[in-house]
């Protein structure tokens, strides 16, 4: 892992939003496809222990995926992501909430916005996530949120890594 890449994260409680900026050592395509591939997202984006299941994926607009992160002891936290926008290879927009196993989603949710960027064979990905609520925004970061990203961005670095050399 290359620990000379870009990586902030901040929380701005005013704008109910969370800036992050991550650069990864990997080609923009590697990158695009870890975060819009159910096969790769359910490899790196639950912060271990736990683990990512996705039970559907339609990478479209309109579309959804709908997964759980699951505890080591089988606890389930079931997320829906709908897809409002795709520009391949550079940038999508989703509504993300939690959910029940049912898909009932408990609003309000957050709007998440990625774009990607490739220079010098790093890829930098940004992300936006505007939260309609205050509380919802601190209930996210009361959950873990921080440290659970920060987490999944460590593991997507090793699992770029090992894609990378295939």
């Amino acid at each position: 892992m290359n620990n000379n890449l870009l990586f902030d994260f901040t929380v701005d409680k005013t704008a109910k939003t969370v800036f992050i900026t991550r650069e990864f050592d990997a080609e923009l395509s590697l990158v695009w496809d870890a975060f819009t591939k159910q096969e790769i997202l359910d490899q790196w984006t639950a912060p271990a222990p736990w683990v990512s299941k996705t039970k559907y994926m339609n990478f479209v607009v309109g579309g959804k995926r709908f997964y759980a992160m699951v505890s080591p002891e089988g606890q389930e936290r079931w997320l829906i992501q709908k897809y409002t926008s795709i520009s391949p290879k550079t940038n999508f927009k989703m509504l993300n909430a939690f959910a029940d196993k049912d898909e009932n989603p408990e609003l309000p949710g957050s709007e998440w916005d990625y774009t990607f960027s490739e220079q010098n064979g790093k890829t930098k990905v940004s992300i936006t996530i505007y939260n309609e609520s205050l509380a919802r925004m601190e209930k996210m970061i009361e959950m873990g949120f921080t440290e659970g990203f920060k987490m999944s961005m460590n593991n997507l670095d090793n699992l770029l890594a090992t894609l990378s050399q295939r």
